[in-house]
């Protein structure tokens, strides 16, 4: 049936160009399937906007702030607008990796070990002086992450005791607090699942940076990262990563869409959980329309199932 569908793009977070290009493909498809588009940046106008008309349906094709923090999904909800990926508890819990990652800890899925810290504690109480016992405790190399940001944004890998205050610092200008984990060697892995009820799990998708990490570089740049989908994994290993990525799907209480990051640790083979996306990019480098293409299912099949 015919809908009148309003994709949100763009918005105010350093996504923004990443979101433009998600939003202007899910645009292309959803036309290809006969609704009416409205495309919609989502700046301080979204409410007039929202409101000055019908609208059957919001496709969220925001990253980051806004879009994935629980933000745009309370807007809707207020609104009335039935909108696609899962709701606002799920995006709060999920985008604040310190809140997500103790939700895993309690579950027992295993995730980096880690230590945080907030930008009054590291400017104004000294816990700068803690570093070099955080840096015993975990043990170098370590991660240093913004805990709410996403594509990879102010990540740095740590190797040298003198590296870390700058990269702390330098991580607080994208959130005000900080995450300092434990670097493992491993696979780095996403998993993207679909649906109500009984999802769907979509191929495993390995990812092989050609830098150190997957980077905002290496996401959006094509040409910058090598794809191997169905993962290069025993199906041992690979029901092990499926069956974490759904557990940690239903402890964030995300229904109908989410992307499931992990790196396997390839001494181990443990399966450690980094993140989980409520929006996962659709552009043309994008994870989840590599792995939907692997399954059988096109762009704008793709496209169908999130708005149903």
């Amino acid at each position: 049936m015919k809908k009148n569908i309003a994709v949100l793009m763009g918005g105010r977070s350093l996504e923004r160009e990443v979101s433009i290009k998600s939003g202007q493909r899910v645009s292309n498809a959803l036309k290809k399937l006969g609704h009416n588009i409205i495309k919609l940046d989502v700046d301080e106008f979204i409410v007039s906007n929202l409101t000055s008309r019908k609208i059957d349906l919001a496709y969220i094709a925001l990253h980051g702030k806004d879009g994935e923090d629980g933000t745009i999904q309370e807007i809707l909800e207020l609104l009335n607008i039935p909108y696609t990926g899962p709701g606002v508890y799920s995006n709060i819990l999920s985008f604040d990796k310190i809140t997500s990652k103790q939700i895993f800890i309690n579950h027992n899925i295993p995730t980096p070990p880690f230590y945080f810290l907030n930008e009054s504690s590291f400017r104004e109480l000294g816990t700068s002086k803690l570093l070099p016992v955080i840096i015993k405790k975990l043990e170098l190399p370590l991660v240093v992450k913004p805990s709410a940001q996403g594509s990879a944004l102010g990540v740095k890998i740590i190797n040298k005791q003198e590296e870390l205050p700058d990269a702390i610092i330098s991580a607080l200008g994208y959130s005000k607090k900080v995450i300092i984990e434990k670097f493992i060697f491993g696979v780095e892995l996403a998993v993207s699942i679909i649906g109500k009820g009984s999802p769907q799990i979509l191929p495993i998708v390995e990812i092989v940076p050609k830098k150190d990490f997957f980077d905002f570089e290496s996401r959006y740049s094509i040409g910058e990262t090598d794809y191997f989908i169905p993962a290069r994994l025993s199906p041992t290993i690979s029901e092990k990563i499926k069956k974490t990525a759904v557990r940690v799907h239903n402890a964030l209480k995300c229904s109908k869409l989410s992307r499931v990051d992990i790196i396997l640790d390839k001494k181990e083979k443990t399966p450690y959980v980094l993140e989980l996306n409520t929006s996962p990019g659709m552009t043309d480098t994008s994870l989840l329309p590599m792995a939907a293409k692997e399954a059988g299912i096109s762009f704008e099949e793709l496209v169908d199932k999130i708005i149903k």
